[in-house]
Parts: C-alpha cells; sequence; structure tokens
C-alpha cells in the first residue's frame, strides 16, 4: 500500500512538473535562508552553554541607583573577590579575569602576539575549559607558571612537548620568565572568554600597590554558588558586604539624594548568570551582543518559513480544484477518505523533503558567501548538534503538517457526486484564504519598513558630525613586539621632510574599529566638588589635536616647550568642563574629593567634544593626558588629499624600516568609524534579504492564488464581457479584492513596524525620527506589485473571446 501510494505521489508530481517546482524551490530558498539565520541564533544562544554547572556560576557586577540615572559596572575592584571567599566561605570556587592587550610571547628568538589573560587558580574549578595536558589543581601554584592553549603550543612548539619549557611574556621593561605547566583547549567559538595563555593575577605590574585599593575597577569576577544557594538568597547575603566595603559610595549616592530601588538598594553588589553575560552590553562595555537582535533573526527566519507554508498552502487549494474530479472518482470507487488524506498528505511530504534536501544543498553552496556577507562563522558542522536537530525536525513535522495537511483533509472531504457535476467551486474566497494573504502582505511589510529605516539610522549615524576630520588619516596599530613611542619618533624622524606628511601622532586608543579589531577604554571616576564625574581617560601624544583637527576653545594644546605637560597635566573638552561647574576651567585643579595623596592634574587647555567611541554607545566627557611612561599602542599620520592609496603604500614601506617586527595593519580612519556600525549593518542587511525573500515568496503565492480565483470566475468575466465591460473595467473589478486585503495588511504592518523600530531607535543616544514618507512609500510599492502581480492574469482573462468564456463550463 505504501509503495503504491509512493508510485502515486511521484506520477501526479511528474505530471504538475510546474506545480512542483515552484512549491519545490520555494520551500528550498525559505528553508535555506531559515536554515542560515536559525544556525545564527543558535550559535548565540548557546554561548557558555558547554559549561557543566553553568547555571551556578556568576559574574559579580555593582548597581548604583544614582538620581540622575541607575547604572551597573561589571569592573570590578582587586581585593573583592579575596574579601567574598574570607566573608563567605560556602563559595566554592571565585576567580578575577583580567583582559589585557596583546603581550609579545618569545621562545627560542621568535616572537608572537598572543592574548595572555590573566586570572586566579579557581580557574579549573569555574569553567569547563579541558585541560590536554597538566593538573588542574596545580598548573597555576605558582606565579611563575602559565598555561597555555592548544593553538599557542602548535605555534609555539610544534610538535615539541611544551610541559616545563620555559617562554618569555610580556612588554618592553615588564617581561618574565615563565614556565609552561599545562596545556588547555582552545575556547570554542561560542564562548565569552577567549585566550592564549593564562597566567596568576598576581603578576600585573602594579598589583602590589592595588591589591588592597577599593576605589579601582580594572577586571572581571566569576563566583560559582553551592547547588543549595540559589542567586536571589545569595545577592540578598550580599547587602552586608556592599555596607561592609562600599560605605562611601553609599554616603556618596545619599547625599546626592539618591533613593532605593524596588530591592531596597541605594548601592549593592549584584550577580548576573553566566548564560547572560554574552548579551549583558551594559557589562561589557557594549561588545555583547543585543539578545533582541537574537529574537530579531529567529522572527525573521520563521516569518519566511511562515510565508514559504502560506504559498503551499494556496498552491495546493489551487490545484486541488484541477484534481477534483479524479477525487471523486477515486470516492466514487470505493477509496475512503482517510486514505485519500494519506496519499495526498504523502505528496506534500514528498515536496517538502525535496524542498528540504534542496535546501540544504543551497546552504552548502552559499555558505561561504553569506559568511562573507554578514562577517559570520557559521559552519555547517553545527546542523549536527542534537539540539539543532531537533529544532529543524519540529519545524519540518509543523511545515509538513500545516502546509500539507491542510490542503489534503480540503481534498478528502470533497463530496464525489457534486465534484463530478462540477459543482464544486470557490467563489467566496473565505476567510482563511484571505487571512493567509493579508499575514504574507504583513510580514512582507513589516520587513520592508524596518529594513528602510535601519538604513537611513545608519546612515545618519555615519553622517553626523564626530567633532574630529576623519578624512585623510592613517590610523597604524603598532602591536606588542615594538615599543610604540620609539616607533612613533623613528617615523617623525624618517618622514619629517616629506610634503604629503600633514602631521603625526599617536595614542592609547584607536578611533572605530581597525584591522587589529580592539577597542579599548579607559574610564577614570572621580568626585570633584561632590559631584561624582565619569570620564573617558585618553593617553595622547603631541599634535593630536593638529592630526585629527579638533578645535581649541581654550588654553593651550601641550606643548614641547613646556616638559611639565608630560606630568599631571591635562586637556578636557567643553562638557567635562560643564560637569564641572566650572565657567573658566583653564588653570583649575582637577582632583579626587577623596584622593588624599595630594595629586592633582592642572587643566591647561579645553577643546571642542569629539565622539570617541560610537555614536551608538554612550557618550563621556573625554579628559586628555601626556605621558612618557604609558604605552603608545596606536599611531595617527595625517596624508596630503592627493593621491591617498599612494600614501598607504609609502607608509607601509617606511614601517618596514621603522618596525619591521611588527605588520604594518594602517587603514584609514573613515573606514574604521564605519565598523563601528557593523552590528547594525548586518541587521540591516539581514532584513534587506529576509524582506526580498518575502516579498517574492509573497507574489507567488498572489500569482497562484489570482490564478485560482480568475479560473473560478472565467465565466463571470464572459458574461461581463458581453453586457459590455471594457478590458480596465474587468481589471480593476478582478484586482480590486486582492488590493483590499494588502490594505489591511498595511494597516496591520505600519503599526506593527513603527513601534518596533521606534523601540530599537530608542537604544541610540543618537537617532532619527521615523518619517510618516518611508510608509506611504511602502504602501504604493505594496499595492503597484498587487496589482501587476494580478494583472498578469487578469489582462489574459480579459482578453479571451466571451464565446469560449461562456463555454468553460
Amino acid at each position: 500500500m505504501l509503495r503504491n501510494y509512493a508510485k502515486i505521489a511521484f506520477r501526479t508530481l511528474w505530471r504538475s512538473k510546474g506545480y512542483a517546482t515552484i512549491n519545490v524551490v520555494g520551500l528550498a530558498v525559505a528553508f535555506c535562508i531559515s536554515l542560515f539565520l536559525f544556525l545564527i541564533a543558535y550559535l548565540q544562544l548557546t554561548f557558555d552553554s558547554f559549561h557543566e554547572d553553568g547555571d551556578r556560576i556568576f559574574q559579580t557586577y555593582f548597581f548604583s541607583n544614582d538620581p540622575e540615572q541607575a547604572s551597573r559596572s561589571a569592573g570590578m575592584p582587586l581585593p573583592l573577590m579575596p574579601a567574598l571567599k574570607t566573608d563567605y566561605p560556602e563559595i566554592e570556587a571565585a576567580a578575577r579575569f583580567i583582559v589585557v592587550r596583546k603581550s609579545l610571547v618569545e621562545y627560542k628568538g621568535r616572537y608572537f602576539d598572543k592574548s595572555v589573560y590573566l586570572t586566579d587558580p579557581d580557574f579549573f574549578k569555574l569553567f569547563s575549559f579541558p585541560l590536554r595536558k597538566g593538573n588542574p589543581e596545580s598548573a597555576l601554584r605558582d606565579l611563575s607558571n602559565v598555561v597555555i592553549s592548544e593553538n599557542m603550543a602548535q605555534t609555539l612548539f610544534g610538535i615539541e612537548d611544551p610541559m616545563g619549557k620555559p617562554v618569555e611574556l610580556g612588554s618592553d621593561g615588564n617581561r618574565k620568565q615563565y614556565i609552561v605547566s599545562g596545556v588547555l583547549a582552545d575556547a570554542p567559538y561560542n564562548s565569552t572568554i577567549h585566550y592564549d595563555a593564562l597566567i596568576r593575577v598576581e603578576n600585573l605590574p602594579d598589583y602590589q600597590s592595588a591589591k588592597d585599593s577599593w576605589g579601582a575597577s580594572s577586571h572581571q569576577v566569576f563566583v560559582k554558588l553551592p547547588p543549595n544557594i540559589d542567586q536571589t538568597t545569595f545577592e540578598s547575603r550580599l547587602k552586608a558586604f556592599a555596607v561592609k566595603y562600599f560605605h562611601g559610595s553609599l554616603d556618596d549616592l545619599k547625599k546626592k539624594g539618591a533613593k532605593p530601588d524596588e530591592r531596597g538598594d541605594v548601592f549593592a553588589v549584584r550577580l548576573q548568570k553566566l548564560a547572560d553575560v554574552h548579551f549583558g552590553r551594559e557589562l561589557s562595555g557594549g561588545k555583547g551582543a543585543p539578545i533582541a537582535l537574537i529574537y530579531v533573526l529567529m522572527g525573521i527566519a520563521f516569518f519566511i518559513l511562515l510565508i514559504a507554508c502560506i504559498n503551499f498552502i494556496n498552491l495546493s487549494v489551487a490545484r486541488s480544484f484541477t484534481r477534483a474530479k479524479e477525487v471523486g472518482i477515486r470516492k466514487s470507487l470505493g477509496a475512503l477518505k482517510k486514505q485519500l488524506f494519506v496519499q495526498i498528505w504523502g505528496e506534500s511530504t514528498v515536496i517538502c523533503l525535496i524542498g528540504f534536501g534542496v535546501g540544504l544543498l543551497l546552504s552548502y553552496l552559499l555558505l561561504p558567501v553569506f559568511n562573507a556577507t554578514f562577517d559570520s562563522k557559521l559552519t555547517l558542522d553545527y546542523v549536527a548538534q542534537p539540539g539543532f536537530i531537533g529544532l529543524m525536525l519540529l519545524v519540518f513535522a509543523l511545515i509538513t503538517f500545516v502546509a500539507g495537511g491542510y490542503p489534503a483533509w480540503q481534498m478528502a472531504k470533497f463530496n464525489p457526486v457534486e465534484v463530478l457535476k462540477g459543482k464544486i467551486s470557490l467563489k467566496r474566497p473565505g476567510i482563511l484564504r484571505n487571512s493567509l494573504i493579508v499575514t504574507q502582505f504583513t510580514l512582507s511589510c513589516l520587513l520592508t519598513c524596518c529594513t528602510i529605516i535601519a538604513l537611513q539610522q545608519i546612515d545618519f549615524l555615519r553622517q553626523q558630525p564626530l567633532g574630529f576630520q576623519k578624512e585623510q588619516v592613517i590610523s597604524i596599530p603598532v602591536g606588542s613586539q615594538v615599543n610604540g613611542r620609539q616607533v612613533l619618533q623613528r617615523l617623525r624622524n624618517k618622514l619629517a621632510s616629506d610634503p604629503t606628511v600633514l602631521a603625526i601622532t599617536g595614542s592609547g586608543v584607536n578611533l572605530g574599529k581597525g584591522k587589529d579589531r580592539v577597542t579599548a577604554r579607559g574610564v577614570l571616576g572621580i568626585t570633584y566638588k561632590g559631584k561624582d564625574i565619569a570620564t573617558d581617560w585618553l593617553l595622547v601624544d603631541y599634535d593630536y589635536l593638529k592630526t585629527l583637527n579638533i578645535k581649541l576653545l581654550a588654553g593651550r594644546d601641550f606643548d614641547r616647550a613646556y616638559p611639565t605637560d608630560s606630568v599631571n597635566r591635562v586637556v578636557i573638552t567643553e562638557s567635562m568642563a560643564r560637569m564641572m561647574g566650572e565657567a573658566n576651567a583653564v588653570g583649575t585643579l582637577l582632583r579626587d574629593d577623596h584622593d588624599t595623596s595630594g595629586v592633582k592634574s592642572q587643566i591647561i587647555g579645553i577643546i571642542s567634544d569629539f565622539h570617541l567611541y560610537s555614536l551608538a554607545d554612550e557618550n563621556k566627557p573625554i579628559t586628555m593626558h601626556l605621558s612618557h611612561n604609558e604605552a603608545i599602542h596606536y599611531v595617527f599620520v595625517r596624508v596630503a588629499p592627493q593621491n591617498l592609496a599612494n600614501s598607504m603604500d609609502k607608509l607601509k614601506n617606511v614601517w618596514k624600516e621603522v618596525a619591521p617586527q611588527s605588520e604594518f595593519m594602517g587603514s584609514f580612519l573613515d573606514e574604521n568609524v564605519d565598523a563601528w556600525y557593523q552590528d547594525e549593518e548586518m541587521l540591516s542587511r539581514v532584513f534587506s534579504l529576509a524582506a526580498s525573500i518575502a516579498i517574492l515568496l509573497s507574489c507567488i503565492g498572489l500569482f497562484a492564488i489570482a490564478l485560482m480565483v480568475i479560473e473560478q470566475r472565467t465565466k463571470e468575466i464572459g458574461i461581463r464581457k458581453v453586457l459590455g465591460a471594457s478590458t480596465p473595467t474587468i481589471i480593476l473589478v478582478l484586482s480590486k479584492d486582492f488590493i483590499k486585503l494588502v490594505i489591511i495588511a498595511l494597516g496591520i504592518a505600519i503599526p506593527l513596524a513603527w513601534y518596533g523600530m521606534h523601540t530599537w531607535l530608542k537604544g541610540y543616544p543618537f537617532r532619527i525620527e521615523i518619517s510618516a514618507w518611508v510608509f506611504v512609500v511602502v504602501a504604493l510599492a505594496a499595492i503597484l506589485i498587487t496589482f501587476a502581480t494580478v494583472s498578469f492574469h487578469s489582462i489574459k482573462a480579459a482578453l479571451m473571446n466571451p464565446v469560449k468564456s461562456l463555454r468553460s463550463e
């Protein structure tokens, strides 16, 4: 019986190759795009899920209910973790994790830039990264121990056993020899923590002076709670900890008029689940993935699959009328409704299987293009994960059950007598068919509106004045293999007489995202005359303002003629002066009210505000300082506008002379600034792709429905022509019902699009106002596309000979 059903199914599909092809292509495209989007969402939602007891691992953070704005911060002072373990001995494990810039690693005269992070021995009790070689109990027992990743072991030692081998780590002036005590598996892609090597926190250069300082926040702290203590219970116990160690912060907040929040806290130490760390943009300094974006991607994937299902249903129902007599004859010969249902549903399942297979093939072929376009690192290996297989099987089952089951059920219940008399018809379209069309176009219009608004926001961010001139400036990461100050001076000497080089400077922080993709931020928090001020603390070198064309408003710039400029002298932005409440800040001494060391900085100049970080991030006032001791990590070179490509090539050649050990990774500053908005750009690309696919699939579905309806109204069209109706009138009559449905869809989609994008835009300090013309353009486009799609069949029907139309039944 099953073999017979299969034969009939394949024969039927072979006879209707056009119908089968349309369905297979629609499902394959939907499966392919949805698979990519589900893969992205799956990888993001499974971040850090591979750790054993991950539900008991938490990151600590500070909560401050400031009257101006409640805030959270994950930066912890060095003594916090030891104090936690002392005051709460029931904590199973706790470790600090300090992320630093890439360190220079040397082995047998070979040098490499590697990410060397500082942590505590409990790191191995907290996280489930497999230790391939070594003992987790003793791997970081000594301060001279280093645990390296498998990748680093391969790079440094090749086939040589790394255990017990000495390596040198650190930058100039802070180098130390370590002994390899373990080889740790490489962190997987969906891990928040990535590393090349791990050493003890105590190896920090200023550890001894900072280990008892509760005022400096520099790192993350992770704790593992015992099974019998939940997050809420432990957070309530941490209230006493906050009072004990942070009474100064509590007193400052109360003086400002801070009130307890709904949990009764003015200042508190709280916990964030490990599963939420990847999505905590506020706690990660804007580096985390926005969880809303992940849900949007999943929603878009479901939208595309839903539109494909609607098409399948509509095409199947439309085709059912060409098979009505077949069904009637089968029923009159004794076929049961159950048998007809299984047979017709089986045909739909075969189409779904073929579509799914073609979709997987498309995914395999298009994966490199997708990864390049959306800057992702997807592999189809993740498809073999049990959770993902379960998700795909569920989606496939739902599609075959809904898209295949409904048309099969409709056809199986045809009355054989009515069918054989030719009385089966759908002149009245019914609620379901109309609902499907409305749903299709609602989703298509929704995605189109979101795409246009997202593109407008990205364009708006890119066009905003940044306060500095980004054109004609080349940014070069120095790397850790050379001394940044020495390289900067060599470049100045080498290019001093070059007329195409207008200015050269250095900084501790890049502008935008350069080729090293490193984003660093140092924030200084002080209390100035009772006011809490948070300012970006920026290391610069001479000619920084000149190189970036930043306007000096008062006072002076750093000047080589004043040797003391490198000692406790600062230049601030005008917003910093306003926060200080100083009418004339030049000459003012900047110091923390709570600092009893007597250290203070004199303000020598005020400059116009500029954006040191993305406009999507919180904008803070900036305090620039000069130092001959701190490392220069980036060099900026302003070049003449003529032949910029040639200037880049020339600089690359000079770099080989002044820094032969360091790879040249120069890029233009305007390209770096564009990279700030890569998340937003990816979102807009996804919206664009999804909107295009949705519109295409919707038009295919509408095309099929129009064909079905016009075939059912052939006799009506003939009568109208006999009575004198013109061709345009007939086209309008046939099209107006569909246009009404599209207008209803627009009425649903436009408010949803406005609300969704209005909510999304709230996350940006600088944002556009949503314009009504966006919705007007989308509405007109949707109506015109609908009219054009339906008119293809309408014109053919209107031009048909009425005699032939009247004979059709």
